[in-house]
């Protein structure tokens, strides 16, 4: 099965949810037989880098590196590319590229879209912006051959306001393995247990303010604050957030982390943080929980779907509450049954690999759907395909 994908900036290595969710999903797809080719933005993956990488094959394609253009130009480019490559499925990720839902079943592709949150409620968006993701939404539920949602909270979104069913299938997570020494805690002068971390884009929705301000306010002796998230061309919230961030005590940016290094700052922090007002269903959080970390995170529906104990969430843009649980958490420290517990409990909820399976299924009920237009019309069978066949 020739799956094609679009709707993010490219990976590994790339931040950002759905990057991170596609770095997971595919190469397990590719390990299940599918033929995985992604439509990556020509900015994020560079001259030089791979173009195939664990089982995946990445197609690099112009975009402009625009706010509010970017995703949508290069998601217009890349359907009529796949209208030219004709895949079995198009996987189109997010409400935005989603706008191209029509054109992509216009020109005879069967089309998955999955819906990882509403877009439109981010903070950094105006009004028109919000207007046409909210239409990328419609299009992209009203026109799919079938709907992936990440959550049930967004499932219940889709029923309501557009009649329509959705398959849940959520973020998931692999359980690390011990880790080895990296030198992140070291170049960044922290010890183990005694800092909290927060990681996520600098954009306003993850709410980066509240939680400096709610540090400060703490004042947790021997303490510090980690936020890991790309410092290279800041916009305006982002000289913000470093402005209050250099000066405040004992907070660290460490920019942008992959890899061992930021397996490390998991594995050794004393609490993980999520202060966001808007989320899909945070992958962040599910990687903290996976390394058995304490979490505390606002009570925004995404993040309560994740089923946390309630003593884990704070109301929204309550500083003084947020203080107040840094504190207590910091106090007493987890046990390492109970964090044993705890990762235990993440890997049955949101295990990657049944994760790629459901999602192989999807695919599956779509081309077998008769009354989808077969994408390989008007071209000749592959040598595979001939071969599959006769056999």
């Amino acid at each position: 099965m020739h799956v094609m994908v679009l709707g993010l900036r490219g990976f590994p290595d790339v931040q950002g949810g759905v990057e991170r969710h596609a770095e997971q999903l595919y190469p397990l797809l590719a390990q299940l037989g599918c033929e995985v080719e992604v439509v990556v933005r020509a900015p994020y993956h560079r001259p030089g880098k791979p173009l195939h990488w664990n089982g995946v094959r990445f197609r690099r394609l112009w975009s402009p590196r625009a706010n509010g253009f970017e995703a949508l130009i290069h998601s217009f480019l890349a359907t009529l590319y796949a209208a030219a490559r004709r895949p079995d499925v198009l996987h189109i990720h997010a409400v935005g590229p989603a706008l191209l839902t029509p054109l992509a079943r216009m020109l005879g592709l069967r089309v998955v879209v999955t819906h990882h949150g509403a877009d439109y409620d981010r903070e950094k968006w105006g009004r028109l912006a919000r207007w046409v993701l909210r239409i990328g939404e419609r299009w992209g539920m009203d026109f799919a051959h079938e709907r992936i949602v990440i959550s049930e909270v967004i499932r219940r979104h889709v029923a309501a306001r557009y009649g329509r069913g959705a398959v849940v299938i959520p973020n998931g997570v692999h359980i690390p393995r011990s880790p080895g020494s990296a030198g992140a805690l070291h170049r960044f002068v922290l010890a183990p247990g005694r800092y909290v971390l927060q990681v996520s884009r600098l954009v306003p929705e993850k709410r980066h303010v509240d939680l400096i301000h709610a540090f400060a306010e703490a004042r947790i002796a021997g303490w510090k604050l980690v936020l890991v998230g790309e410092l290279a061309q800041p916009d305006a919230y982002a000289r913000e957030v470093i402005a209050l961030a250099e000066r405040t005590p004992g907070v660290v940016l460490t920019g942008f982390q992959t890899g061992s290094d930021l397996h490390e700052l998991y594995a050794h922090a004393g609490l993980f943080v999520l202060p966001s007002s808007h989320e899909g269903l945070p992958i962040a959080l599910l990687e903290a929980l996976s390394f058995g970390l304490p979490t505390l995170a606002s009570d925004i529906p995404a993040n309560m779907d994740v089923g946390l104990p309630r003593s884990s969430y704070f109301p929204l843009g309550d500083v003084a509450a947020l203080a107040k649980a840094m504190r207590a958490r910091a106090a007493s420290p987890l046990a390492d049954e109970e964090r044993r517990r705890i990762r235990a409990w993440v890997a049955e909820r949101f295990d990657w690999n049944d994760i790629a399976r459901r999602t192989l299924d999807v695919y599956r009920g779509v081309v077998d759907r008769k009354d989808a237009i077969h994408p390989s019309q008007g071209k000749a069978p592959s040598k595979r395909a001939s071969r599959a066949a006769e056999q």
